[in-house]
């Protein structure tokens, strides 16, 4: 069991992703491209169309929040929530810059959302469910917030051994330290691998006729090896907050042999470290 309760896990993720907050900011058309498939399977599962009103679950830098409030015109709206409001800024940014009046992006707690029965025709949480220690929680909310017939949408990352973006990281993280595997159930980038696991949560929270799929997609494209590793720690917060607790020789070797490792994996012009996904789709 971990020794942290629920209201110390979620302070632990507002942390960690606060303090990625400015790199995804720099890193944003690079993770945009990637995230692309997922953010148009999504939308396309969800149903929307113009005149929709979407809730985005977990919204951080604003997708598929900006996506979709392009798809539902001035006629829908698009609602996108997160835990951490300094990702929200850079979400707020990018809807200025995109001259969107249809958007809105309220920094709140997904597991304690209260909106009005019947309010949304869609929602959609792009890898932002696992992060959460009582995901069922933020599930039954956007039950109750969905109209009659509306549908939901997410995205949750696969095994770690099908996502090499973020494996290499941790493989090599091994070696250097007793990296701690997070108890069932407990939040983290892979608690929801486990495809049964995603079905069963969304079942009790009163969803109907479940669909998974597994996407691959090329996560982040980058030179080579040091232009990955560059990326990478920009974005991967959870990761990196191991990696500083690492000496400065240990985290210099550990730096090195992670670069290594990804120019090994080098096809061609360029890096492509791929992931795979799942997605869910279902019916209220």
């Amino acid at each position: 069991m971990t020794n942290l309760n629920n209201s110390e896990l979620k302070e632990r993720e507002r942390n960690n992703w606060s303090s990625a907050a400015a790199g995804w900011r720099r890193r944003d058309e690079l993770l945009r491209k990637g995230a692309a498939p997922v953010t148009e399977r999504m939308l396309e599962l969800s149903g929307i169309s113009v005149g929709s009103h979407l809730l985005d679950i977990a919204s951080g830098t604003g997708e598929p929040s900006i996506t979709a409030a392009q798809i539902v015109g001035k006629t829908g709206s698009v609602l996108g929530t997160d835990l951490v409001d300094e990702m929200l800024a850079v979400a707020r940014d990018k809807a200025v810059q995109a001259a969107l009046d249809n958007i809105e992006f309220r920094c709140l707690d997904a597991e304690t959302l209260d909106f009005d029965v019947d309010s949304f025709d869609a929602v959609t949480i792009r890898w932002g469910l696992m992060f959460m220690p009582e995901p069922q929680a933020c599930l039954t909310a956007a039950h109750k917030a969905l109209k009659q017939g509306g549908r939901i949408s997410l995205a949750c990352w696969a095994a770690p051994e099908k996502n090499p973006f973020v494996g290499v990281l941790l493989k090599t993280l091994s070696k250097y330290m007793d990296v701690p595997t997070p108890p069932p159930g407990t939040p983290g980038i892979f608690a929801f691998a486990d495809p049964t696991r995603l079905e069963d949560v969304m079942a009790v929270s009163g969803f109907k006729n479940i669909k998974l799929e597994e996407m691959a997609i090329d996560v982040v494209e980058v030179e080579d090896g040091r232009a990955y590793w560059e990326t990478i720690s920009d974005l991967a917060a959870p990761v990196m907050a191991l990696v500083d607790q690492l000496d400065k020789s240990a985290r210099a070797n550990y730096v090195n042999e992670v670069i290594s490792a990804a120019d090994a994996m080098k096809q061609g012009a360029t890096l492509r470290m791929k992931g795979v996904t799942w997605i869910a789709s279902a019916d209220k």
